[in-house]
């Protein structure tokens, strides 16, 4: 006999589709990444807070900025002071439920994928006693649920995203107003999970960058494999989710397809090169991948790179070791 995962018992004011995909989650995507994970998440996602904890010899390659001139007067030698970094992360989702986020064209849409993503990471930061918070926005905040850790404000959280639809609205989407409106409530520094495909009628990297010097933003792209190249399917209706403009294309037409997959490869070129000047790490999200294989690729690159920014700014620590 198969064992088969319990659904947990929802608080009264909880729909029961929240604890199901909670379930669901936990049995699918959760297990994985806590097992291969473990206690990696707290390297990837660093706490902000430092706690003095004593003085100690200055050695080569310390910080000059740690180094405690008091102590140094009245010893004989440098001292530097050692700090315990507070391991406590407050997080944010900023998911954009803009109209083009309910586009999929497999069994689920990005947008699916994006209450997911937030479901997972969220229950995945709350475990071990972090708090989590998040703004719903399309042209403007919609939603805020405040940063909490409990079990109830995280069925809230995930049962909030699902009630809420993508918002059609008479301009399309401005996400250089959303990352404004982000900077000016969170006020202490977190880290940010944006959540959008990144379609917006005006520039955002500028709004992106200066949210990123504040805050730890890392951008979540939920995409379909549709929006990069189209398959032959005849005479066909597209529709822009934004404007609700419907066109009928001829998808048969081999020169259409090629030229709709380069405009496509332009808009993600276009679309990395300005994640890459904001400064911000991007954790791509396809609609037809596991989403746990996805996180988990993208927490190996992370890694990586952290890696090789530690061995640039310490080089000598590397050779020592």
């Amino acid at each position: 006999m198969t064992a088969q995962p319990t659904l947990p018992k929802a608080p009264p004011d909880a729909p029961p589709d929240a604890a199901r995909l909670l379930a669901h989650l936990e049995w699918r995507v959760l297990r994985r990444l806590d097992g291969i994970l473990q206690g990696d998440y707290r390297t990837l996602f660093r706490g902000f807070g430092l706690d003095l904890s004593d003085i100690r010899e200055y050695q080569y390659g310390d910080d000059v900025r740690h180094i405690d001139w008091n102590a140094s007067a009245r010893l004989p030698a440098l001292h530097v002071r050692q700090f315990n970094e507070d391991r406590d992360v407050t997080a944010w989702f900023l998911v954009d439920i803009s109209a083009s986020m309910g586009f999929g064209s497999g069994e689920r849409t990005k947008r699916a994928l994006a209450i997911e993503f937030t479901a997972a990471l969220a229950q995945l930061l709350t475990r071990h006693g972090n708090r989590v918070g998040a703004l719903l926005q399309g042209d403007a905040i919609a939603q805020i649920l405040p940063a909490r850790n409990s079990r109830r404000h995280l069925l809230q959280l995930i049962a909030s995203m699902q009630k809420t639809a993508p918002q059609v609205s008479e301009s399309p989407t401005d996400l250089a107003r959303m990352f404004g409106q982000a900077a000016q409530y969170l006020r202490r520094r977190s880290l940010v999970f944006v959540i959008s495909d990144f379609i917006s009628v005006t520039p955002w990297q500028e709004a992106l960058a200066r949210l990123s010097m504040r805050h730890e933003v890392i951008a979540v792209r939920p995409i379909d494999p549709l929006e990069l190249a189209l398959p032959d399917m005849g005479m066909v209706p597209l529709r822009d989710a934004e404007t609700g403009e419907t066109l009928w294309v001829d998808t048969s037409s081999a020169k259409f397809r090629a030229r709709f997959e380069a405009l496509a490869q332009a808009r993600e070129a276009q679309i990395a090169q300005g994640l890459g000047r904001a400064g911000v790490d991007t954790l791509g999200l396809a609609t037809d991948e596991d989403l746990a294989d996805s996180v988990l690729r993208f927490a190996q690159l992370r890694k990586f790179r952290m890696g090789n920014v530690n061995r640039a700014r310490y080089p000598e620590a590397v050779v020592a070791s």
